[in-house]
């Protein structure tokens, strides 16, 4: 099939689109998240935010043969305005997961019917990354809506995200003992995306 009167250049346009807002809803979000003190969930939602925008490039990028032309899309996008923070892990965990099933997987079934397997497989795996994302957001609401954001019920390690000092113990102190910063930028250790990878 001629890519330029394919369905898949129209996914592709819209994935674009969805990720590019996705990107701005959680920067949106990451803002909110400061607010209310919250910097380890300001820090989720930026860091997730800077994988929307690879994905949005890896999908721009298959559009590379159309450069220079426009593309007409229609296509429904969430508008995730919520007075807590909480509820815009909840909402954000809805959409990521609705990204991965079923919106990305029938991209990829259209882009493999159609004869294009790089674009399909690329749909296929990022749909894989967008449930990560969604069992994280998911996490994170959790915590805050059972009060355990900074509690365990049992010791644990926690890293303090602006100095690194690592503590064990069954609550995040009230302020960094090092460097005084507030409960808020706190996390559990093992939540870290940098431990235990990089050793």
């Amino acid at each position: 099939m001629d890519f330029k009167n394919s369905v898949t250049k129209d996914n592709l346009m819209r994935a674009f689109a969805g990720e590019s807002q996705a990107r701005n809803r959680y920067t949106f979000a990451a803002s909110q998240a400061r607010r209310e003190n919250l910097y380890v969930i300001e820090c989720i939602f930026n860091y997730t935010a800077g994988q929307e925008k690879e994905h949005a490039e890896i999908f721009y990028d298959h559009l590379r043969e159309l450069a220079g032309e426009n593309i007409h899309i229609d296509g429904g996008y969430p508008i995730d305005i919520a007075p807590t923070t909480a509820e815009l892990l909840r909402m954000a965990q809805h959409n990521e997961y609705e990204e991965h099933d079923p919106v990305y997987k029938a991209f990829a079934e259209t882009a493999k019917a159609e004869g294009f397997p790089q674009v399909a497989a690329s749909f296929s795996m990022i749909a894989d990354i967008e449930k990560t994302h969604g069992n994280r957001f998911g996490r994170f609401a959790d915590f805050l809506e059972s009060g355990k954001l900074f509690v365990s019920d049992v010791k644990t390690s926690w890293i303090c995200l602006n100095c690194g000092h690592i503590l064990s113990a069954e609550a995040a102190p009230a302020s960094c003992p090092v460097c005084h910063h507030d409960r808020g930028y706190f996390m559990r250790l093992e939540l870290s995306p940098f431990e235990g990878s990089c050793g």
